[in-house]
This record gives structure tokens, sequence and C-alpha cells, in this order.
């Protein structure tokens, strides 16, 4: 009987020392389950960095796609897709600058996509956006307007103060060339407290002031960055200032446009300096044509290919500079015909 449990207990030892054998011999199986290390190199736990042919699913919800401007900042984007293969780029916008509710839950739905390595957002509304961001570990850069969040890993834009204020410089020296012994401007805004309207505004007071000229602050006009609500605003400045003004300046080039279209004819405003911001094709045309005076021109499409290149960096472990500024020049009749050749370029 004895030995017949010794026999016993031998046979079990022996099972137990080849399920033990059998987990080691495999091992690899574990290392590709489920408890790997996740494919988003975004982490900054140092893991190791990816194959060149690592794929990318990058979302970019920007303002708008409903304008000249933002569609050269979407064909960078596209551009940077279409030079990398491995790399999907997702452009959408909202219908227009107004429409929060609907940025909001494009922005919403792509932070719950599963399917989405990274994201480049240029915000309407960014103290709310940065509540839906809250908690996003996958790669965001900001583009055009900034998002006070600690999930942004980066700002690709323009330097919109410092920017403005080159423009206001430049028309309050122009407006005097014209012969305006009293440097006045009136701004047509966009949307009121949007931070690049802000910061825009903040740049044009400063310039017209270093100028020895004076920024009519309280007669602001808001026109929701729409063509059609600065003819309005354009018509209540006439009425109210029959006497001219030498500078009105708008924050982007389609209101100012459309300013200098509604003060045609009248004699008052014929040595007006219409100042944009953006220089798209249009607003070249526009100057070329002698309507709108001169624009800040920001690169548009620079600001698209660079917010992109910067979320496949983050992705590849890179660490990102917190601020990219795409620069800003002033476009006037002497470079208005290579800039509009140089954005047609970029849409052919």
């Amino acid at each position: 009987m004895k030995k017949f449990f010794a026999m016993m207990l031998a046979l079990a030892m022996v099972l137990s020392l080849a399920a033990c054998g059998g987990g080691d011999s495999g091992s690899s199986a574990p290392a590709d389950s489920g408890q790997s290390q996740p494919a988003d190199s975004g982490s900054s736990d140092g893991g190791a960095q990816p194959s060149g042919d690592e794929t990318y699913n990058i979302s970019v919800i920007l303002k708008t796609t409903a304008s000249e401007y933002w569609s050269y900042v979407v064909a960078g984007a596209e551009a940077y897709g279409k030079e990398n293969p491995n790399v999907t780029v997702n452009v959408k916008g909202a219908t227009s600058e107004t429409a929060y509710d609907e940025q909001l839950n494009m922005i919403e739905t792509d932070m719950n996509n599963a399917d989405i390595d990274g994201y480049v957002i240029a915000p309407l509304q960014a103290d709310m956006v940065t509540t839906i961001i809250s908690g996003q570990t996958k790669p965001i850069v900001a583009v055009d307007t900034d998002i006070d969040a600690p999930e942004v890993l980066s700002f690709v834009g323009t330097g919109n103060e410092a920017a403005g204020k080159l423009g206001g410089e430049a028309a309050a020296n122009l407006a005097k060339e014209r012969g305006w012994t009293e440097i006045k401007c009136i701004e047509i805004c966009g949307v009121q407290g949007d931070s690049t309207n802000e910061a825009r505004k903040a740049g044009y007071k400063a310039g017209i002031e270093a100028a020895g000229g004076t920024f009519l602050e309280d007669e602001t006009q808001y026109a929701n960055a729409e063509a059609n609500q600065a003819v309005a605003c354009m018509e209540a400045i006439m009425q109210n200032h029959p006497e001219g003004i030498a500078v009105i300046c708008a924050n982007n080039d389609d209101m100012a446009m459309a300013a200098a279209r509604t003060a045609a004819g009248n004699p008052a405003y014929e040595n007006t300096v219409f100042l944009g911001f953006d220089g798209i094709q249009s607003a070249c045309q526009s100057i070329l044509n002698g309507e709108e005076t001169m624009s800040v021109c920001q690169q548009g499409y620079n600001m698209g290919y660079e917010s992109v290149a910067s979320v496949v960096r983050a992705l590849q472990g890179e660490k990102l500079d917190e601020f990219v500024d795409a620069g800003a020049t002033i476009v006037d009749p002497s470079n208005a015909q290579a800039r509009l050749e140089e954005l047609q370029g970029y849409l052919a």
C-alpha cells in the first residue's frame, strides 16, 4: 500500500513539472496578447519607436471649410497625407464660424473614436473644447487658435497680435501718404470673444497707436467673420462718419473686401485704407483691382501641413515645441500678383 502511494506521489510530481515546462515554452503567445504596449507611441513611457511602415489615422477638425482661407489649411493638411501614404488625414469643419454646437459634436464624436490616432483642432470655442478633450491621451495639436489645455501638445499658427500690429502700422503709414491728417481707425471684427479675433484686434490697436493714430475701440463693429454682415457694418460706419475714416481694418479678407465694395463711390472714403487679414486669392485680386488696399498674410497651407506633421511626430515619440509660428507678411499692390500665383499653386 505504501508502495502504491509512493508511486502516485511520484506521478503527480512528474505531471506538475510537465505543466510548468509547457507554460515556459509557450511564453511568446502572451507577449502578443492584449496585455502588450498599445500602438499609440505618443505615450511618454520610453517605448520603442514605431517602424517606418506604421500607419496613422489623423482627425483634422477646423472652424469651417466654407471659406477660401480655410481651403488652404485643408489643402496643406491633405497634402501631408498624399505625401505620406501611411497617414490617413480626415478633414472636416463646421458650416460656419458660429456653428458652435456642430463643431463640438464633431470633436466629441472623434474623441470617442478608437480608430483615430491623433487630432488637429481649430476651435470655435476653445474653453468648451478644453472640457471635451479633458483626459485624452492621444496627441492633440491646435491650429490657427490655441487651446489652453494640458492635453494640447503644440499650437501651430500665426502670432496674431504681432501680425495685427504689423498690419496696423503699415495701414496707418499708408494713410498718411494718402493725405490723411487724422489717422482714425475702426475695426470690423469677427466673432466677439474669439481669442484669435481679440488678439488681432489688440494688434491692430497697437499698430495704429504706434504710428500715431487713434483706434476707435468704442466703435468696433462685429460681423461674425461674414462678408454680408460686414456690409451692414460699413454702412453704419459711413452713416456715423460722413467725413470719412482713414483706416478700416477687418478680422479677415472677406469682411475687408465687403467693406471696400460698400464704400466704393463714396468720395469721403476714396483714400481710405482697407486692411484685411489672411492674404487669400480673392484678396490679392481685390488689391490688384484697387479695392481692398492691403492684407496681413498668414500661411494657411503651411499651418495645415505642419499641424498634421506635428501629430505624426508626437506619435513617433518626439517632443513638440509648444508654439510653431507660421509667420506673417504684408500683401499690397507691390507683391499681390506673386502671392496670387503662389496660392493658385496650392489648390491646383
